[in-house]
């Protein structure tokens, strides 16, 4: 509804006898009869969606709420701020110009509903709209995406808000809309001189109330932004009406920003009061088109999706891909409290932005496939009957990576193309990080692989440190063919999920007491249990293949690289039983020089050197990609899994800042199957205890039961959980 000039003045003259009254009373009631006027103007082709944030929900102060509107034609958000002089105004006056700004503008509007004074004084407004703009940022917007408005204290506070931000070293928005700004709580200017018959709106007794309700020290900067150094704020478009007594602080303001190299604009409409743009007049329709104007040349336009070329290690995922098999990976946290799916959606809103590199689809080009971020988190899924189903590849193309919610667990599943698994954990810990943060309302420091998600990523972490750190010898990757365990496969394709849970303190001493690391003292326990299998299902040692399981070695505690993507190679240590049958000291002896040969980094650099070196290829480079996925292909099948029994991969001990820890009882390592092989192993340690998750399509549980007798024999306790029948049992 728009309003005439004639009839609002009309109605202020009737409140004016409230706002000369000095009582905290008496102009909470005036402004309550105000925004009443200003009711008329509500916009009702705007959703109202109160925020759902632990410092800014609720029905008092501070609370907020979007408004949304239905034809949303800009991409950013404005942060509106409202006047009263910070002792009047609600979340409802609030959502009038709120709804205004979003409808006339086509832009998301954040109302804010400030401490107000004199129960609590400054910097408590300035602390809730700092609050208000952590929160827009937490939720991906970027500095160049956010827009300040105000009118009144709201109008100063915006400037003020800029000055605080810089303090804290924290972007400023890119432009500032300020209506009637109260920028000098000491009531300097001549305009309240001038102007003191004129304004129906306002005096400067009540103002003089107001600012000794806010602050005991209105010279302050943080109070009276005129009195700051306005130097580097960002430009601004002022509104003043020539008959308020405000005139001069918004006048004085403008000249202040100008001279300090700002850019600003100031609009001072003939025969208008104070804070006379809320009122939608009619006869002043031209603000709201210069608003738009002005959003239009500083707003940033829709933020570019980043894309990115595979990691040298990620090009062989696509091509190798089968009708019935991609390569995934899991990780999982295990909370204290069932997961809150709503505050779960706003957290990885925050977190996906974080990651460029992660939260991805997979696209097609004519050369190469490549990564292109997605534009918004994925949907959460539900948990299915086992982990890691199939994903078809089309859906690769839409989303990469699957979030998943079972009662108070949260799992992310990986397109190995993406990422590897010390990346993942970082994704999955900043996740965590954040939600912990939004539902218990406690800060996690940024440590122990918690990355801070509003900040913008690094570009070493966007990396591929493989083409980085190529050396110019290469070694050859040729490898005999190694024993396949026979097996039935599942009908259905289930996936039987064995986890073997061991105090990790014990699992370490044995490992010590042998002395070994624990990956080498449980890579040959693995090889001790194959060649037992092998013995079983081929007798004939003529007949028998070596034994091979592959390693992966983390290649950042090697190689100087923060790089989030995929950075590990494997090794491949091996016994061959036709040589006669192997004691686990044999096995423990062979391994670790077997490792100690190959992890250094000289021969790791050499081994992966080869691929790095293909890809550089001018023939290869202008090869069109389906025939570079049919040479990946057969080189996968060459020199990839035919060559080993299965994957142990070992992530450590995973640790967490201590104000996480409480929160999280458990993590998870599940790699999926392989496209050939029936068996694989991920391992993790946490709080005290080793998880070893065995996955497999088969219905024979061979692999599990062999490696379990083998713990056994050398003295170790073992907790056995399954997801489906036909397992081992449980021992403890």
């Amino acid at each position: 509804m728009e309003l005439s000039q004639r009839f609002v003045r009309k109605h202020l003259e009737r409140i004016h006898p409230f706002t000369k009254a000095c009582s905290l009373e008496a102009t909470r009631r005036g402004q309550d009869l105000l925004g009443n006027v200003l009711a008329k103007t509500m916009r009702t082709n705007v959703n109202i969606v109160p925020v759902d944030h632990p410092k800014l929900s609720g029905n008092v102060e501070p609370c907020a709420c979007f408004a949304i509107p239905h034809d949303e034609l800009k991409r950013g958000v404005i942060l509106y701020l409202h006047g009263g002089g910070y002792t009047c105004g609600d979340i409802e006056y609030a959502k009038g110009f709120g709804s205004v700004l979003a409808s006339e503008c086509g832009i998301r509007v954040l109302c804010l509903a400030y401490h107000l004074a004199p129960e609590n004084p400054f910097p408590a407004a300035l602390d809730d709209a700092v609050e208000a703009y952590r929160y827009l940022l937490s939720l991906g917007y970027l500095s160049s995406q956010i827009v300040l408005a105000g009118e009144s204290a709201g109008g100063g506070l915006c400037f003020s808000l800029c000055l605080k931000l810089r303090q804290l070293d924290l972007p400023l928005p890119c432009s500032i809309i300020a209506i009637s700004p109260w920028t000098d709580l000491t009531q300097s200017g001549e305009s309240f001189i001038f102007n003191h018959d004129v304004d129906p709106s306002l005096c400067k007794e009540t103002l003089d109330f107001y600012s000794k309700c806010y602050s005991q020290n209105p010279t302050d900067p943080l109070v009276s932004p005129l009195f700051g150094d306005v130097s580097g704020l960002p430009p601004s478009l002022i509104f003043a009406g020539k008959d308020e007594v405000l005139l001069d602080d918004s006048r004085r303001m403008h000249n202040k920003l100008v001279s300090s190299g700002c850019t600003s604009e100031l609009v001072e409409a003939e025969g208008m009061w104070h804070a006379y743009v809320l009122y939608c007049i009619k006869e002043r329709a031209c603000d709201l088109d210069r608003i738009n104007a002005f959003l239009n040349r500083f707003l940033s336009h829709e933020r570019k999706l980043r894309w990115m070329r595979l990691d040298n290690a990620a090009k062989i995922y696509p091509a190798a891909k089968r009708r019935k098999w991609n390569n995934f990976f899991r990780l999982s946290a295990t909370l204290c409290d069932e997961v809150d799916k709503t505050v779960l959606r706003n957290a990885m809103d925050v977190t996906m932005r974080r990651f460029p590199s992660i939260a991805v689809r997979l696209c097609r080009g004519a050369f190469w496939y490549y990564l292109e971020e997605l534009s918004s988190a994925p949907e959460i899924t539900d948990e299915k009957s086992w982990p890691l189903a199939h994903t078809p590849f089309e859906s690769i193309n839409e989303c990469a990576l699957r979030v998943i919610v079972y009662k108070n667990r949260i799992a992310v599943e990986f397109y190995h193309a993406l990422t590897d698994g010390t990346g993942g954990m970082v994704f999955l810990k900043s996740l965590l990080a954040e939600y912990i943060e939004q539902k218990y309302g406690v800060e996690i420091p940024n440590e122990c692989g918690v990355l801070d998600r509003l900040t913008q990523p690094q570009e070493e972490e966007l990396e591929d440190s493989f083409s980085k750190n190529a050396g110019s010898v290469s070694v050859s990757r040729n490898a005999s063919t190694a024993f396949k365990i026979h097996y039935t496969p599942e009908r259905d394709d289930f996936r039987h999920l064995t986890t073997f849970i061991l105090d990790s303190n014990a699992a370490l001493a044995a490992a010590k007491s042998c002395g070994v690391s624990l990956t080498v003292y449980l890579t040959s326990a693995m090889l001790l249990a194959l060649q037992r299998i092998q013995d079983e299902q081929t007798p004939d040692k003529r007949r028998q293949k070596p034994i091979r399981v592959v390693v992966p070695v983390n290649l950042r505690r090697l190689f100087p690289s923060r790089t989030l993507r995929n950075f590990v190679h494997v090794i491949m240590p091996e016994i061959d039983p036709r040589m006669g049958d192997y004691e686990f000291s044999e096995i423990l002896t062979s391994v670790k020089h077997q490792l100690g040969l190959l992890v250094t980094k000289k021969n790791l650099c050499a081994m992966f050197t080869p691929n790095v070196n293909a890809e550089r290829s001018p023939l290869l480079r202008v090869m069109p990609l389906f025939l570079k996925n049919i040479a990946m292909k057969l080189v996968y099948d060459t020199v990839g899994e035919r060559t080993n029994c299965l994957n142990l991969s070992n992530l450590g001990d995973i640790k967490v800042p201590d104000a996480m820890r409480r929160y999280v009882t458990r993590f998870d390592f599940i790699l999926g199957v392989q496209a050939t092989k029936p068996n694989n192993c991920g391992v993790l340690s946490y709080n005290g205890k080793l998880y070893m998750n065995f996955i497999r399509n088969t219905v024979e549980p061979v692999l599990e039961f062999q490696f379990y007798q083998v713990l056994r024999e050398l003295g170790l306790h073992v907790k056995v959980e399954s997801n489906g029948a036909g397992n081992i049992s449980d021992s403890n």
